[in-house]
């Protein structure tokens, strides 16, 4: 499955979509795309923020990834006003720009991203739903499929991948994880939306204790803060 230019990564709070994009633009920035020399993420969480991804902003910015967020660039007292920059459309206007946009949880999360609309128009972007199936919001199939479906009808675009990334932080098991990789796999033959990964904590489940699952790919915990793993 090819990646196209754009990425959109959605989900419901505490999915991991803001794990997935920080993970994914690490990796992204560890190997050379002729393609698309330049790689940013765009932090458009601001309904109701918890983990964000632009309190990574030192780091990706050490790994020559752009970090683009609302008007003041802040983690501090700002990091919860709606404030958004004219900035945000500089990496969806430049095509040699990898782009991943971090949105905010469910279809309300979501709706920020309309008034971009015009940059969605074309067919170099798609639009990733990440499902944790341990989250009592999307606990079942149906569950999820109403969750994906109601993403897809607010931002006006098709869902192209679902993301398994079922998980209890530090107490997720080889077990949970294969559990709502067969839940992931029911809810893609039911909605004909491909599972494109089934994510994994690196450090804590090794690889080898998944084998057998297809299109693995290791998240690197950059949003856990040192208390909640006590």
């Amino acid at each position: 499955m090819r990646v196209r230019r754009v990425i959109v990564i959605a989900g419901h709070y505490g999915s991991g979509k803001t794990e997935l994009a920080v993970s994914l633009a690490m990796a992204l920035a560890a190997r050379e795309e002729k393609e698309f020399p330049r790689l940013a993420v765009v932090d458009l969480d601001i309904a109701n923020p918890y983990f964000r991804s632009r309190e990574r902003m030192q780091l990706l910015q050490a790994h020559h990834v752009s970090l683009y967020a609302d008007t003041f660039q802040s983690t501090g007292t700002t990091a919860e006003l709606p404030a958004l920059t004219a900035a945000l459309r500089a990496p969806l206007e430049d095509p040699g720009c990898r782009t991943i946009i971090d949105l905010g949880g469910n279809d309300a999360g979501a709706r920020v991203l309309r008034q971009f609309g015009k940059y969605f128009e074309g067919d170099d972007h798609e639009l990733w739903a990440v499902v944790n199936f341990r989250r009592y919001e999307t606990r079942t199939v149906e569950d999820a499929r109403v969750h994906v479906s109601a993403i897809a009808a607010e931002l006006q675009m098709d869902v192209t991948a679902l993301v398994n990334n079922t998980h209890l932080l530090r107490e997720t098991t080889p077990d949970i994880i294969r559990e709502g990789e067969q839940l992931a796999q029911k809810l893609a033959r039911e909605t004909g939306i491909p599972l494109l990964y089934t994510c994994y904590p690196a450090g804590i489940i090794r690889p080898e204790a998944l084998a057998g699952i297809p299109s693995l790919m290791p998240l690197g915990l950059y949003m856990r803060p040192t208390y909640l793993d006590k």
